[in-house]
C-alpha cells in the first residue's frame, strides 16, 4: 500500500503529460519538426524497435564502460585523499575546479586522441565525467565519521586498514550510493551526447542526429527514448543495489516503510 502512494501520483502525472502533450498537438496543429504527438512517436518507435534496441546497447556499453573506469578510479583517489590530508588539501581544490569545466568540449580532442569510431573515446569522456562527483562524495562519507567512534577504535591501537574497513567505508556507503544516483543518468547523457561529435553509425547519439537532420523527428524522440528507459533502468539498479548492500541505513529503511 506504501508503495502505491509512493508511485500512484508520479504515474498519474505522467499520463496526464502524455494526454496533454496529444491534445496540444492535435488542438494547435503542431508541425511535426516541432513537436510529433506521442501517438506518432509510439508508432515511430514500433517501427524502429529492433533497430533501436541494437544501437542503445551499443551506446550503453560506452556508458557502462566509462562509469566503471571513472568510478573506480574516482573511489580509489578518494581512498588516498581521505587518508592523507595534505593530499585532500592538494587535490579536492582541482576537482571542484575541474568539475565545473565543460567536460563535452574535450569531446573533439579525445576523439583525436582514440579514434572517432572508438567506443574507448566516447568511454573516457564518461569517465571524466562521473569521476568527480563519486570522488567528491567518496572522500565526504570517508571524512565526516563519528568523532567518538573513531578516538575509540584508536584507542584500542586499532590499525589504518581496520579503521578504514571497518568504520570509515561503512559510513561512505550512503555517500558513495547518493553518488551513484547522480552519475549513473550523467553516464548515458555524456556517452549520447559524446556521440554528437562523431562516432560508429551503430551509436544511438549518430542515430539521433542523423534522423533529425533528414527530418524524421519522430525516430530521433524514439531514440531519446530509448536512452531515457536506459537511464531509468539503471537508476533503479542502482537502488536495488542500495537496499541489497545497506540495508540498515536510515534513507533505506524510509524507501521500504
Amino acid at each position: 500500500m506504501s508503495h502505491t502512494r509512493t508511485y500512484l501520483p508520479a504515474v498519474v502525472l505522467f499520463v496526464a503529460a502524455i494526454v496533454v502533450w496529444e491534445l496540444f498537438v492535435q488542438l494547435f496543429d503542431i508541425q511535426q519538426f516541432l513537436l510529433p504527438a506521442p501517438s506518432v512517436i509510439g508508432r515511430a518507435f514500433a517501427d524502429n524497435f529492433g533497430r533501436l534496441v541494437s544501437i542503445g546497447w551499443f551506446t550503453t556499453k560506452e556508458a557502462l564502460g566509462g562509469l566503471l573506469i571513472g568510478c573506480t578510479a574516482g573511489i580509489g583517489v578518494a581512498l588516498i585523499t581521505a587518508r592523507w590530508t595534505i593530499a585532500s588539501e592538494t587535490m579536492m581544490p582541482f576537482a571542484i575546479a575541474a568539475n565545473s569545466v565543460p567536460i563535452l568540449a574535450f569531446a573533439p580532442i579525445v576523439n583525436n586522441w582514440f579514434g572517432v569510431d572508438n567506443p574507448l573515446s566516447k568511454m573516457v569522456i564518461v569517465a571524466v565525467i562521473v569521476f568527480f562527483p563519486m570522488m567528491i562524495n567518496t572522500v565526504r562519507g570517508l571524512t565526516l565519521v563519528d568523532a567518538n567512534a573513531l578516538e575509540m577504535m584508536r584507542s584500542f591501537a586499532t590499525s589504518d586498514f581496520r579503521i578504514v574497513w571497518h568504520l570509515r567505508i561503512p559510513n561512505a556507503m550512503p555517500y558513495i550510493f547518493n553518488a551513484f544516483k547522480v552519475v549513473v543518468p550523467l553516464s548515458m547523457i555524456g556517452a549520447v551526447v559524446s556521440e554528437y561529435f562523431g562516432g560508429n553509425r551503430s551509436a544511438l547519439g549518430i542515430f539521433i542526429t542523423q534522423e533529425a537532420a533528414q527530418f524524421r523527428f519522430a525516430n530521433a524522440w524514439a531514440g531519446i527514448i530509448i536512452a531515457c528507459i536506459v537511464g531509468i533502468t539503471l537508476y533503479a539498479v542502482v537502488l536495488v543495489a542500495e537496499r541489497l548492500i545497506i540495508p540498515w541505513h536510515s534513507s533505506v529503511r524510509k524507501q521500504t516503510t
